[in-house]
């Protein structure tokens, strides 16, 4: 039996986890954190719970793929909420949209708050975005590149993404289906989290869009770090060794250059791991600048261009909100411009919009009686391109985003409360001070992203955000299982190649 060692236990590297034990390996997960998580660990506080990574679970589906591996179901190890609507939608004008789940509930709406024209357009819409999902799923997203040639070995998938227009820009094609303004920002607002304005994203992005505007919004019971944990306890259930409060220091490797081990540091002191592959799911720039500094990183990550970053405002507070959703998206008068704020000239967005997330309305742990957590989102320029001082800025940030919590409805008596900045990112180990990675320019994309192979360190693997296929709970889920396809591969060769070079002595011996 082989051994893996996977670093981290983030949903990346407890996806890899899965896909590996499944498939008969000996894994030890390591850890530098007290607890599964990754960037999504729980934070306790005066009674109150926070979640400090990702908000938003879509596509559960994926999330049962990797559990399946090892013989569990999803809706075995976690209680699942649709969120019915998956987000409400405000605008500068005092309007609301939501967006409900369902294509008939998501039709309805829209014909009652943006006519019938628009609602007869949402047919189409979401035919074309169930169209784009199927054919870049299996061929350009949950797929393994050598190459970018390997992009044209389904010739017909690769035809059918540009017929359906998968390479012109977002923002231009959602505005030529819809005409309320407001449905544009809906269906579009979320190229940000491929870390790129509308009008510059790929319109294959609208995948994205997909992904939560048609397939569902969920949470589960004990919040969204409920989902690390769960898979980590039932990874601990088929054997699998877990090692918190533990960091790689070094990657050991043999005479010829491949995998031998891990050097670990730990309270109880340093260790030496052997294994024979390792999958890494450090941010892949602090990777290479600390368990690689002998290899010059890959060309694309020298040149790199990452998204954005944000500010979030974690809100113990005294109240508890009426009329309101589970995420609440604010949007401000200004669209283009503030994209042009965070990418071009690397300030705050001078009209900003904000999501605001309650994730005590759906988990009665998360605050005392009476009380409720909030999560305040408001995207932030990364320390690449950002000319903010965030020493200065914090106090004058708080302020404005207190003031427009209570305008907004909120309630503003903070009991307790965590405020990360893009500093703060980067202090956690996260280039350019943002959790999202390379933004998904065509030539950070598919195979010209970061790969997640290291061919000059045998036996080295990566998942997570920053390779393929990128950004987003769904993304690195995905990530996880190419990169245990990838260690599977070359586990198999090493055997082969092991059993021809016995062979091949033996044979010699008698002859």
């Amino acid at each position: 039996m082989s051994r893996v060692v996977v670093i981290g236990a983030g949903l990346a590297g407890l996806a890899a986890a899965c896909h590996l034990r499944g498939a008969g390996h000996d894994v030890v997960i390591v850890e530098k954190q007290a607890q599964a998580g990754g960037r999504g660990i729980r934070l306790e506080r005066d009674g109150f719970t926070f979640d400090t990574g990702p908000t938003v679970l879509t596509m559960i589906d994926l999330v049962d793929e990797a559990l399946a591996q090892i013989g569990v179901g999803v809706h075995d190890v976690l209680d699942l909420t649709l969120l019915d609507p998956a987000y409400r939608a405000c605008y500068a004008d005092g309007s609301t949209i939501f967006v409900r789940h369902g294509h008939e509930a998501m039709r309805e709406e829209i014909a009652r708050e943006c006519g019938a024209k628009d609602a007869a357009a949402f047919d189409d819409f979401v035919a074309w975005l169930r169209r784009l999902y199927e054919v870049e799923m299996p061929h350009f997203i949950d797929a393994n590149f050598d190459s970018p040639l390997d992009l044209l070995r389904n010739p017909a998938a690769a035809a059918r993404l540009v017929r359906l227009g998968g390479f012109r820009h977002l923002g231009p094609v959602i505005r030529e289906r819809f005409d309320d303004e407001r449905l544009h920002r809906i269906f579009s607002f979320q190229a940000m989290y491929a870390g790129l304005a509308p009008e510059k994203a790929l319109a294959l992005y609208a995948v994205i869009t997909y992904m939560d505007s048609i397939e569902g919004v969920w949470f589960p019971a004990g919040g969204m770090r409920e989902v690390p944990e769960a898979m980590a306890r039932a990874l601990g259930r088929t054997g699998v060794e877990q090692r918190y409060d533990t960091t790689v220091t070094r990657i050991l490797t043999r005479a010829d250059g491949a995998v031998a081990g891990v050097e670990t540091s730990s309270p109880s002191g340093d260790e030496r791991l052997p294994c024979d592959a390792i999958v890494c799911t450090t941010d892949l720039p602090i990777a290479y600048r600390t368990l690689l500094d002998d290899l010059e990183p890959p060309a694309v990550l020298k040149r790199a261009t990452y998204s954005p970053s944000a500010v979030v405002w974690h809100l113990g507070v005294e109240g508890v909100p009426s009329d309101v959703a589970h995420h609440n998206i604010h949007f401000g008068t200004a669209w283009e411009e503030s994209f042009d704020d965070l990418l071009v000239r690397g300030t705050r967005m001078q009209d900003p919009s904000r999501l605001v997330t309650i994730p005590s309305r759906d988990d009665a742990t998360a605050a005392p009686e009476g009380c409720s957590t909030l999560y305040v989102l408001e995207p932030a320029p990364n320390l690449d391109v950002g000319r903010v001082d965030w020493a200065a800025e914090r106090p004058r940030m708080k302020e404005e985003l207190l003031a427009f919590l209570d305008d907004a409805g909120y309630p503003t008596t903070i009991v307790t409360d965590e405020f990360v900045d893009p500093t703060d990112w980067q202090g956690q180990g996260m280039a350019a001070g943002t959790p999202f990675a390379l933004s998904h320019t065509f030539l950070q994309t598919g195979p010209f992203r970061p790969p997640n192979v290291e061919r000059r360190r045998p036996g080295v693997f990566f998942a997570g955000s920053g390779t393929v296929p990128g950004v987003g709970v769904p993304m690195v889920l995905v990530s996880g299982k190419l990169a245990a396809a990838r260690v599977a591969d070359y586990l198999r060769r090493s055997v082969m190649k092991s059993v021809a070079h016995r062979t091949a002595a033996g044979l010699g011996d008698r002859g």
